[in-house]
C-alpha cells in the first residue's frame, strides 16, 4: 500500500482499512446491480459518491505531503484515482481504492499473524492485582490503579503484577522468561521481584517500587511493539525511490497520452505504476522475522540488526558466558578468620540463595552436594556489580569481589589466582575466599569456524576484563589470534569503536557489564544467564545460553532478506511489465487495476514465507549432534 506507515491516509488500523475497503466495495456492489437493472446514471451517480468519500482521507493526506514537498507514491495513488474521477472511469477509481484498502487490510492480517509473540505477551501479563488494604483484607483492583508503595499479595503460581520488594513471606519465582535464567530464585523479606515473574508454592506479600507501566514485563512488551514499529531501511526504500519513481511513472504516462492521444493510457500506466509490492512486502517480511525469531527464544529489539548482521566480517566476543557457561563451580575455599571452610560455605549459600549473580548458582550446588540446612534471612540487599549482604544468624553477612574491598582488608588477601572469586565478610571483617573456574562451551570452538567458513567473519576477536594471561591461555584453546585482556568497560568501548571503524563489527556478551562497548558495535547480541531481555545496549537477546542461536538468527536475517527483495522486486518487475503493456495500449485501466490488485496479493503471500512452519532454522545446531570433542576443545574444559 502506498505511503509510509507515518504519514498515510490508510494507517489509522486494520478496522479503518477493512471499513473504508467495505465501504467501496459495497458501492460497486449496489451500481452493478443499478447498472444490471439498466438504471445506468443512478449506478453511476452511487459510485461516484462511494469513491468519493474513500478518497477524501487520501486527497488530504496527499495535500499535507505535497505542502511539505514530500512526493511519495501517496501521489501516485492519488493522481490515478483523481484521474480517472475526472475521465468518469468511475469503475477504475473504485477498483484502485479497493486495492489500495484492501492491500493494507490484508497486510494488517499478516502483521497481526506474524506479531503473535507480542499479542501473547501482552495477554499473559495479569489485569488485576490482589491490593491489601489498611484493614489487612485483600482488593482486587485493575493494574492501572497501583501506586508506588502499595502492598500487594501474590497468590501461589500467579504472576507478578508489578516490580516490587517482598516484605512478607517466602517463595521462590521463576524468572526464566525475563531473564533467561533456567532455575528458580528464591525470595524472602528485602528481595526484589519482577513483573511476570511466576511465584511458587507460597503467598507472598510485595511493596510495590514501580507503576505497572514502567515495570520489568511491560518494558518488555514495549521493547518488542517498538521493534515491530521501527522499519529499517528496507521498509523505507520505497519512499526513497519516490523521488525518481513518481516523476518516472508521470512522464511514461504523460508520454502515452502525447503519443497516442488516447487519455485512458495516461491512466492505465498510472494504475498499475503504484508500487504497491515494495511497500506491502518488505514490512510483512520483517515482523514475519521477529515473530520467528521470539518463539525461538531471540528477541529483536532493534529491526536494523536483521538487515546489518549479515554485513558483520569482525566478530568480538566476551569469554564469561559467552564463550564459557557463566556457570561457575566452586573450586576451593580458603578461611581467612575463625570459620571453618564449612562454616563459610553455610553462611555463602544463605546469602546468595537470594542472589542472580552466576556465581550463586555455584554456592548452592555446593551446599546442597554437603546437606546443608540453610538459615533464613533478613535485609537482603544487592548492588549488581558490588556485592550482597544480610542478616543471617544474627551477624552481617557481605559477599562482594576483591576489587570493592577497603585497601586494609585487600592486603590481607591470598595472591590473585586464575579464575573467578569472590570475598566473604561477617560482621565487618574477612570470613573466607571462594575460588570458582568456568566451563567453556564445548561448542565455542567450532562455533568461532563455523562463522567464519559460512558468514563472512574474517576475523574473531576476544575481549575480556580477566587477566591478560588467562584470556590469552583460553584464547589459544579457542583458536582466536586476537586477544585484549584485562580491559576496564571505557577500554572495551575504546577497542570495539577502533575495529567497527574498520570493518563491521557483531559483538556478543553478557549485555550488561559491556554496555557500552555493544553499544558501539554495528550489531549487538546479548546472551547467556546473565542475559536480560530490556538491555538498552543490545540490538537482540538471545534468551537461550547457546550460541546456536546466534547462527539461527543470522539465517533468519538471510531468509528475511532473501524473501523480502525477491517479493518486492518480483512484484515491481511485474508492476513494470504491467506499465509497457499500458503505454502501448494493451491494458485498459479497469484491467490494470485487476492486475495490480493480484500482484499486490501474490507479494504479501510470498512475503509470509518468513513464518512458514517446517523450514530448517539455521544449520550449525544441527552440525554438532553426535559431533566429537576436538583435543583443543578437551585441553579447554581440563
Amino acid at each position: 500500500m502506498p505511503g509510509s506507515t507515518q504519514n498515510t491516509a490508510w494507517s489509522s488500523g486494520a478496522s479503518g482499512h477493512a471499513v473504508v475497503a467495505l465501504w467501496i466495495l459495497s458501492g460497486m456492489a449496489v451500481s452493478g446491480t443499478l447498472h444490471m437493472l439498466a438504471y445506468v446514471k443512478a449506478a453511476e451517480l452511487v459510485l461516484l459518491i462511494a469513491t468519493l468519500v474513500a478518497f477524501v482521507p487520501l486527497l488530504l493526506d496527499l495535500a499535507r505531503q505535497l505542502f511539505r514537498l514530500n512526493f511519495s507514491v501517496d501521489v501516485l495513488a492519488a493522481l490515478s484515482i483523481g484521474s480517472a474521477l475526472l475521465f468518469r472511469q468511475y469503475w477504475v477509481a473504485g477498483v484502485v481504492i479497493l486495492m489500495l484498502s484492501g492491500g493494507k487490510t490484508l497486510e494488517d492480517y499478516a502483521t497481526g499473524r506474524a506479531s503473535s509473540m507480542l499479542t501473547a505477551l501482552a495477554k499473559r501479563m495479569p489485569q488485576i492485582a490482589h491490593q491489601i488494604m489498611p484493614d489487612g483484607t485483600q482488593k482486587d483492583v485493575a493494574l492501572e490503579e497501583i501506586a508506588v508503595g502499595d502492598l500487594l499479595a501474590i497468590h501461589p503460581h500467579e504472576l507478578c503484577p508489578v516490580d516490587g520488594a517482598v516484605i512478607g513471606g517466602n517463595s521462590q519465582m521463576d524468572e526464566s522468561y525475563l531473564t533467561g535464567e533456567p532455575f528458580f530464585v528464591a525470595k524472602a523479606p528485602g528481595a526484589t521481584v519482577l513483573s511476570g515473574a511466576i511465584n511458587g508454592s507460597a503467598c507472598l506479600t510485595i511493596q510495590a517500587t514501580h507503576i505497572p507501566a514502567d515495570s520489568r514485563y511491560a518494558r518488555i512488551v514495549r521493547i518488542l511493539k517498538e521493534s515491530e514499529l521501527n522499519r529499517p531501511r528496507m521498509r523505507r526504500i520505497a519512499d526513497r525511490l519516490a523521488g525518481w519513481y513518481t516523476p518516472a511513472a508521470i512522464g511514461i504516462a504523460s508520454l502515452s497520452w502525447f503519443a497516442s492521444g488516447d487519455s485512458e493510457r495516461f491512466l492505465a500506466v498510472l494504475v498499475i505504476a503504484t508500487p504497491c509490492p515494495l511497500i506491502l512486502a518488505i514490512p510483512v517480511a520483517i515482523i514475519g522475522a521477529i515473530s520467528v525469531a521470539a518463539k525461538r527464544g531471540i528477541i529483536i529489539k532493534d529491526p536494523l540488526v536483521l538487515e546489518k548482521i549479515v554485513a558483520c566480517e569482525t566478530l568480538i566476543a566476551d569469554k564469561t558466558g559467552t564463550l564459557t557457561y557463566g556457570r561457575p563451580e566452586l573450586q576451593e575455599i580458603v578461611s581467612l578468620g575463625p570459620y571453618s571452610t564449612r562454616g563459610i560455605l553455610w553462611f555463602s549459600a544463605s546469602l546468595e540463595r537470594y542472589s542472580k549473580h552466576p556465581l550463586s548458582s555455584a554456592i548452592l550446588t555446593a551446599a546442597r552436594a554437603e546437606q546443608m540446612e540453610l538459615s533464613p534471612t533478613s535485609d537482603v540487599f544487592e548492588i549488581p556489580g558490588h556485592g550482597i549482604s544480610a542478616h543471617i544468624d544474627g551477624r552481617m553477612v557481605i559477599m562482594t569481589g576483591r576489587n570493592q574491598l577497603p585497601a586494609r582488608l585487600q592486603r590481607r588477601l591470598p595472591e590473585v589466582m586464575p579464575g573467578l572469586e569472590s570475598i566473604i565478610l561477617i560482621d565487618g571483617e574477612l570470613a573466607g575466599l571462594l575460588r570458582f573456574r568456568d566451563e567453556p562451551r564445548p561448542e565455542s570452538r567450532p562455533f568461532l569456524g563455523h562463522v567464519r567458513s559460512r558468514h563472512g567473519i574474517t576475523k574473531v576477536v576476544l575481549l575480556s576484563g580477566d587477566r591478560p594471561a588467562a584470556v590469552e591461555a583460553f584464547a589459544s584453546t579457542m583458536g582466536i589470534p586476537d586477544t585484549f585482556g584485562g580491559k576496564s568497560p571505557e577500554e572495551k568501548l575504546s577497542i570495539v569503536r577502533e575495529l567497527t571503524v574498520a570493518h563491521p563489527t557483531l559483538y556478543i556478551g553478557d549485555g550488561i557489564n559491556d554496555a557500552p562497548a555493544m553499544m558501539s558495535a554495528t550489531v549487538g547480541i546479548a546472551m547467556g544467564v546473565n542475559s536480560d531481555i530490556t538491555s538498552e545496549a543490545a540490538g537482540a537477546v538471545i534468551l537461550q545460553s547457546s550460541l546456536a542461536s546466534v547462527d539461527e538468527l543470522i539465517h533468519i536475517s538471510m531468509k528475511m532478506r532473501r524473501i523480502a527483495l525477491t517479493s518486492a522486486i518480483g512484484g515491481m518487475a511485474l508492476s513494470t511489465i504491467g506499465i509497457a503493456f499500458s503505454a502501448l495500449g494493451y491494458l485498459k485501466p479497469i484491467e490494470g487495476a485487476i492486475l495490480q490488485e493480484g500482484i499486490d496479493l501474490l507479494s504479501i503471500l510470498y512475503a509470509l514465507r518468513v513464518v512458514a512452519p517446517g523450514e530448517p532454522v539455521g544449520d550449525f545446531r544441527s552440525s554438532q549432534a553426535g559431533r566429537t570433542q576436538l583435543p583443543e576443545e578437551r585441553t579447554a574444559a581440563a
